[in-house]
C-alpha cells in the first residue's frame, strides 16, 4: 500500500489522540454518576445499532452482484429502500410519537433483522422485500433513538448541557469507531474466514439482537403526545402546521435536506472520483482513514458543545462551508491537473491524492454536523411530535438521493460533485439566517422576561 495513504491516515490518528488526550476543564463537563451511567447506556446501545448497520453497507452492492443481478436491478433495489424510507418514514414516526419510542426502537430492531435474513436468499422479489424493511428501519433508526434520548433525559431532569455530550460520544464511537471496527470485522469474515458476502449480515443481525436484549432490560418508555384523540393524519397535519409556521424548524429541515443529500451523493462518488481509470486504490482502507476523520470531527464537535460560546447555530456555517469547498475539490483538479488516460492504472494519481484530502475535510464536517444537529433539533423541535416531524424532513432527503440514483450515469462526476457544492453553500447560507433568527427570539425571550419581572401582568412577547 503506498505511503501516502499511512501517512493519512497514521497522521489523523495522532491528532485524533492529541484532541482526546489534551482535553482541559474548558472542554469537559461535569456530570453526576446517574446520568454517566444513562449515557454509557444509550451510547453502548447506539454503538451496537449502527454496528448492525455499519457491517451491512460495504457489502450490499456486492452482494447483488454476486447473486447475478446487474447494475440497473442493483439500482433498483437501492432506490426502493430510500423509496421506502420516503414513504413509510413518516408513519412509523408518528407511531413512535403515539405508540412510544422505545416500541419503535424494539421494531427497528426486529425489521433490520429480518431485512438481514432475506440476504441469504437470491430471489430478486425477497431481496426487494429485504430493501423495503431496511428503509423502513432506516427511518427509526435516525428519528426514534433520538427522540427517545432526548425524552428520557428530560424526564430524569439532567442538565440540559449534558446532553450534547451524549450525543457527540454516540457520534464519536457509533459513527467513527465502530464504523473502522465494522468495515475490519466485515473483511475478516468474508475474505479472511472465507464465510462469503452474506456473512456481514449474520453479524449484523447478532448485534442487533444484542442491542435490542438491552433495550427490553434497561429502557423505559416514553411518548410524544399519546393522546387517543389524535389519529396519524391530525398528526401529520400538526406536524406540518408546527413546520410551516416556525421558521426555525423550517430552516433546520432544509439544512438537513441539503447537507445529508449531498453526503449520501458523496457514498457514490467518492469510489469513481477517485478511480476515474479503475487504478488499483484500497477501498476498505480509504473507507476506514474517513471515519477516522468522522472521529476528529465529533471529537472537535464535542469540545465546541461544551462551550458557552460560540454557539452551534454560528460555527455550522463555517463547517458547511468547507464541506461545500471539500466537494468542490474534484471540480477544481479536473481544470487544473491534466487528466490520465491510462486504464487500470496501478496507484492513485496527484489529482486522486489531493480529492481524498477534500474529501477527509468533508468526513470531518460530517463528524461535527452529526451532534450539532441533533442539538439543534433538541432545543427546536417540539416534543409531542419529535419523530414526525424528523421523518417528514427525511423525505425531501429521499426523493433527493433517489433522483440522483436513477440518474448517476446522466451527468459528469464533475457535474455532480458541482451539484452538492451548491447545496452545501445553499445550507451554509440558511445557517447563517438560521443563526440570526435564533438570536432575535433569544433577545425577545430575555426582553419579555425581564419585562416579567419588572411586571408580572404583562403578556408574552410574540415573533
Amino acid at each position: 500500500m503506498e505511503l501516502f495513504y499511512w501517512a493519512v491516515f497514521g497522521g489523523l490518528s495522532l491528532v485524533v489522540a492529541g484532541l482526546e488526550l489534551s482535553k482541559n476543564s474548558k472542554d469537559r463537563i461535569t456530570t453526576s454518576a446517574a446520568f454517566n451511567a444513562f449515557k454509557n447506556n444509550y451510547v453502548l446501545v447506539y454503538s451496537l445499532m449502527m454496528a448492525g448497520d455499519w457491517l451491512q453497507g460495504p457489502y450490499v452492492y456486492f452482494l447483488y452482484s454476486q447473486y447475478g443481478f446487474d447494475k440497473g436491478d442493483i439500482g433498483r433495489l437501492f432506490i426502493a429502500g430510500f423509496g421506502s424510507s420516503m414513504l413509510f418514514g413518516t408513519v412509523v414516526g408518528s407511531l413512535a410519537d403515539k405508540q412510544g419510542r422505545k416500541r419503535a426502537c424494539l421494531t427497528y430492531c426486529i425489521t433490520y433483522i429480518l431485512s438481514c435474513l432475506t440476504k441469504h436468499s437470491p430471489q430478486y422479489k425477497v431481496l426487494m422485500i429485504g430493501r423495503v424493511l431496511g428503509g423502513i428501519a432506516t427511518s427509526l433508526l435516525f428519528s426514534a433513538f433520538e427522540s427517545w434520548l432526548v425524552a428520557e433525559h428530560n424526564k430524569r431532569n439532567f442538565d440540559q448541557q449534558w446532553l450534547s455530550l451524549t450525543f457527540s460520544k454516540a457520534i464519536f464511537f457509533g459513527n467513527g469507531l465502530v464504523a473502522i471496527l465494522s468495515g475490519l470485522l466485515g473483511n475478516v469474515l468474508t475474505d479472511t474466514l472465507g464465510f462469503g458476502p452474506v456473512a456481514p449480515f449474520d453479524a449484523a443481525a447478532c448485534f442487533l439482537a444484542i442491542g435490542m436484549a438491552i433495550i427490553l432490560s434497561s429502557w423505559t418508555e416514553n411518548y410524544g403526545d399519546p393522546s387517543e384523540s389524535k389519529d396519524l393524519l391530525t398528526q401529520f397535519k400538526g406536524a406540518a402546521v408546527t413546520i410551516a409556521s416556525d421558521e426555525k424548524i423550517a430552516l433546520l429541515g432544509a439544512i438537513q435536506s441539503l447537507f445529508e443529500g449531498s453526503m449520501y451523493t458523496f457514498v457514490f462518488l467518492w469510489t469513481p472520483a477517485l478511480s476515474p481509470n479503475e487504478e488499483d486504490i484500497p477501498h476498505g482502507f480509504i473507507f476506514a482513514t474517513f471515519m477516522l476523520s468522522s472521529m476528529l470531527g465529533s471529537s472537535i464537535a464535542a469540545r465546541l458543545l461544551a462551550r458557552v460560546s460560540p454557539k452551534v447555530e454560528s460555527y455550522m456555517q463555517i463547517v458547511f462551508a468547507v464541506s461545500a469547498f471539500s466537494l468542490f475539490l474534484p471540480v477544481i483538479t479536473s481544470f487544473l491537473v491534466p487528466p490520465s488516460n491510462v486504464k487500470h492504472g496501478g496507484s492513485i494519481s496527484f489529482a486522486g491524492c489531493i480529492q481524498i484530502l477534500g474529501f477527509c475535510a468533508f468526513e470531518g464536517c460530517v463528524g461535527i454536523f452529526w451532534p450539532s444537529i441533533m442539538k439543534m433539533r433538541s432545543q427546536y423541535i417540539p416534543e409531542e411530535s419529535r419523530s414526525t416531524i424528523m421523518n417528514f424532513f427525511r423525505i425531501p432527503l429521499n426523493i433527493f438521493v433517489c433522483v440522483v440514483l436513477y440518474n448517476v450515469n446522466a451527468f459528469p462526476i464533475t457535474v455532480m460533485f458541482g451539484m452538492c457544492s451548491i447545496f452545501l453553500f445553499m445550507a451554509s447560507i440558511l445557517q447563517r439566517r438560521l443563526a440570526s433568527v435564533a438570536e432575535s427570539h433569544r433577545t425577545k425571550s430575555q426582553d419579555w422576561t425581564s419585562m416579567k419581572e419588572r411586571d408580572p401582568e404583562s403578556e408574552p412577547l410574540t415573533d
